[in-house]
């Protein structure tokens, strides 16, 4: 550790970085969390019809700023080198968020947001312990990694669309404008997952990698847990 800490490197700077984004994320930010901005949310109750550019344009901003989902896709692409492998885990993804979020505000089907942000919150620490080799090590093998990251998919649409029933969206073409928000959403993950793999390609060069790779995923472990005690707070106190 100590060697870590005395170079200089720039991708050691990036890498803290990484981590310091990932606990001020979790630490401050827990509240927007899959939410429509206050603006956006006030902009999608007015909108009367389809509005195909606008939603493209919300559900694209919501991927790129939703730190949540970003949490989650970095622990999933974390050991992915492969171009096609990223391809197949983000498309599982893609498929389950898509899934829940259509179904979920076409279908109205409504729970609380405080819960299945907390088990989205609880997807960011499988998939840390996952890479760190927690499961290996207890159970001797690790589950499915195609099938957990479809049914994490799977929840993360359907915190969005707990979100967006909340808005109280007009019935006037709501198929279509929840049908480009959703191609919105993944060109935003497109859009973000690019950055992501450009500097993780970069970073992956450094000859400590490895060692702050294990620090990463415990920071991102931590991330999860703020998340999921955060929401289910909420949840309670809401019951109350």
């Amino acid at each position: 550790m100590r060697s870590v800490l005395r170079s200089g490197s720039l991708r050691r700077v990036a890498s803290a970085g990484l981590l310091a984004v990932g606990f001020i994320s979790g630490a401050t930010l827990p509240s927007a969390a899959h939410g429509v901005a206050g603006g956006d949310a006030e902009f999608l109750a007015q909108v009367t019809g389809p509005d195909l550019w606008a939603y493209s344009y919300l559900g694209a901003k919501h991927m790129v700023t939703g730190y949540d989902h970003l949490l989650f896709l970095l622990g999933v692409i974390f050991f992915l080198y492969r171009l096609k492998d990223v391809a197949l885990y983000v498309t599982l993804f893609s498929v389950g968020h898509s899934i829940t979020l259509l179904s979920g505000v076409l279908g109205q089907i409504h729970v609380s947001p405080y819960l299945v942000d907390a088990v989205i919150g609880l997807s960011v620490i499988y998939k840390a312990f996952d890479n760190l080799g927690g499961f290996q090590k207890l159970f001797g093998a690790a589950p499915d990694q195609r099938l957990a990251v479809l049914l994490f998919g799977l929840v993360h649409g359907f915190g969005l669309s707990t979100k967006l029933q909340d808005i109280q969206l007009s019935a006037e073409g709501l198929v279509s404008n929840m049908l480009a928000f959703n191609l919105g959403v993944e060109l935003g993950q497109i859009l973000a997952l690019a950055a992501i793999l450009v500097a993780m390609t970069w970073w992956r060069q450094s000859a400590h990698f490895q060692r702050q790779a294990v620090l990463t995923n415990v920071a991102l472990v931590a991330a999860g847990v703020i998340l999921f005690e955060y929401q289910l707070a909420g949840f309670f106190v809401e019951a109350a």
